[in-house]
């Protein structure tokens, strides 16, 4: 079986209704993001920070996957499939997808501030006074403005073996996200699928330029029919 890494952004979790990260003003959500999305802003205003991620958490209970992710969880019929995302929801999962690596981390999970590697699964609100077993504040599993990026060296191994490469929903600017694709060997096939797509084709990258939902379908369908 063929080797098939998809990178995703939040262009296809928008399509479910989840708010991208940040508009082009910097802010998420009306928020500066240093203030809620950096080590800093979690030491200035925890309560602030917390009740951000309660909202967001809040608000990916209420969602569903699309049309878009359940394609990709057709994939596995036929290829090996594993999907990097910098998105940190669970609708990969909820889809069916079987192999997600979360590189900015996972809002339906929480960690300590004492033992990074103390991670809890968690869907209610996250409160001042939450403590972990440690009497340690507990915080949001996110990757944030400043922090090292844990699983980036698992998700480059993981390109590395890619026959094709999807870029789906990501402009591919942000790094060190952006970096992932030149780990793709000479022989990868590249798909970049993206409304407003910021980089031109080659002989090894086609660009599909749609929304997620219908040109992650198109492509599935001829992916499977090869």
């Amino acid at each position: 079986m063929k080797n098939i890494v998809v990178l995703t952004g939040a262009g296809i979790s928008a399509e479910s209704g989840i708010k991208t990260f940040r508009d082009d003003n910097g802010l998420w959500e009306g928020h500066d993001v240093m203030k809620v999305a950096s080590p800093q802003g979690f030491q200035e205003n925890p309560a602030l920070v917390l009740d951000f991620y309660n909202k967001r958490r809040k608000q990916l209970l209420e969602v569903e996957p699309n049309a878009a992710h359940y394609a990709l969880k057709d994939l596995e019929k036929k290829y090996n499939v594993s999907i990097i995302t910098q998105n940190v929801d669970d609708l990969h999962e909820r889809a069916g997808s079987s192999n997600v690596i979360h590189l900015h981390g996972e809002l339906l999970k929480v960690r300590s501030s004492f033992d990074k590697d103390l991670v809890l699964d968690w869907k209610k609100d996250l409160n001042l006074g939450d403590f972990c077993e440690f009497n340690s504040q507990l915080r949001p599993h996110i990757v944030w403005f400043g922090e090292e990026v844990p699983l980036l060296e698992t998700a480059a191994l993981e390109v590395q073996q890619a026959d094709i490469l999807l870029i789906i929903g990501t402009s591919m600017q942000v790094y060190p996200a952006a970096g992932l694709k030149d780990f793709a060997p000479s022989h990868c096939q590249m798909y970049f699928i993206d409304p407003q797509p910021a980089i031109q084709e080659s002989q090894n990258l086609r660009i599909i330029k749609e929304n997620a939902s219908t040109g992650v379908k198109k492509l599935v369908e001829s992916l499977l029919q090869n």
